[in-house]
């Protein structure tokens, strides 16, 4: 299984409480030589203030606990 689909996995875990707040994420590339996701906050999450501690303290996380080579996760 690729990084990519690795990574796809854990937001698909993730995607229900970020709905659950009005919001969406989706995953946009993977730079494996970096270790850095790039992902888009979509809907109340994209205007949300608090949408850079969500990605962190939350998305970051949980993507790092579970794939450990990544190093990033960032909002584009």
């Amino acid at each position: 299984m690729s990084t990519y689909e690795r990574v796809e996995k854990v937001l698909e875990k993730i995607r229900p409480y970020i709905q659950s707040d009005g919001g969406d994420i989706s995953l946009v590339s993977v730079d494996e030589a970096s270790g850095v996701v790039k992902v888009t906050l979509h809907g109340a999450c994209g205007s949300c203030p608090s949408s850079t501690a969500t990605l962190k303290g939350g998305v970051e996380r949980m993507i790092r606990q579970e794939i450990p080579e990544i190093k990033e996760v960032v909002s584009v």
